[in-house]
């Protein structure tokens, strides 16, 4: 097997969580490019139809899943369709998440319980049933969305719980790798920093200071340049990492 071929998909079965539009999108794009066979779920279902018709007109396939994976019922049945639409799962990308700005003296507990709802225990949830099939097949990778906000305090806004969330995912990763080695399963995530989607004011002239001045690309991300090094954490080109939080801002956090 040469070098390159390493990091095909074909014939690996994905499952991408928040995956009708932003990143999550842009990680579905790239497996299925790869090869993969992908499944996309997310909660608006009209939408991700959308979503599949216009990857089938670009001649990608995507197969649509409506959940709500902060309720246990549906992560389980998601899951449960997605291996039997795509003949198994070798692959999850835990990509949906959510996030509030607000400084701690305003900031409410059901901000704070929405944030760690999907961001941390939906994550976590989605890695236990997508663990189970993989590990009665010999192994899969799961690749968690993490951010530099796992590593640093943003500014100038404060998103206290949104931090924290992150943090918790770079450790639960951490956690999982460990313990999942055994089963052939690799945990790892990603940690991107600021990139341009449809729910970050990247364009903002008042943020520019400090979230692109502060970064020495001086400049922000596009989701299509984050998707590939989750093609490479899903892939065998990886094949010897698990455990890992790979950081891809621009240089933001070497500050």
């Amino acid at each position: 097997m040469g070098v390159l071929d390493t990091f095909a998909l074909n014939g690996r079965r994905a499952l991408v969580t928040g995956g009708n539009r932003g990143l999550g999108l842009a990680f579905a794009t790239a497996l299925a490019e790869a090869g993969a066979d992908v499944a996309i779920a997310a909660r608006d279902g009209e939408r991700t139809a959308g979503v599949v018709k216009q990857a089938a007109e670009q001649g990608l396939r995507l197969h649509p899943i409506t959940a709500d994976i902060t309720d246990d019922a549906d992560v389980e049945r998601m899951t449960g369709e997605a291996a039997d639409a795509l003949g198994g799962l070798d692959i999850l990308v835990n990509n949906a998440g959510t996030c509030f700005h607000n400084n701690s003296w305003h900031a409410t507990d059901e901000e704070w319980a929405q944030v760690f709802d999907l961001n941390v225990r939906a994550l976590w949830k989605c890695s236990i049933e997508a663990a189970r099939h993989m590990a009665d097949t010999g192994g899969g990778s799961i690749v968690n969305i993490g951010s530099m906000s796992g590593l640093i305090v943003n500014r100038p806004q404060w998103q206290h719980a949104y931090n924290a969330s992150k943090a918790a995912v770079h450790h639960l990763t951490k956690s999982l790798a460990a313990e999942w080695a055994d089963a052939g399963i690799r945990v790892n995530a990603v940690a991107p920093g600021y990139v341009k989607t449809e729910m970050a004011p990247v364009d903002r002239p008042d943020l520019r200071r400090h979230w692109i001045e502060d970064t020495p690309q001086q400049r922000y991300a596009l989701p299509e340049e984050i998707a590939p090094t989750v093609v490479f954490l899903a892939s065998e080109a990886a094949s010897f990492i698990t455990g890992s939080v790979v950081v891809a801002d621009g240089g933001y956090t070497v500050y």
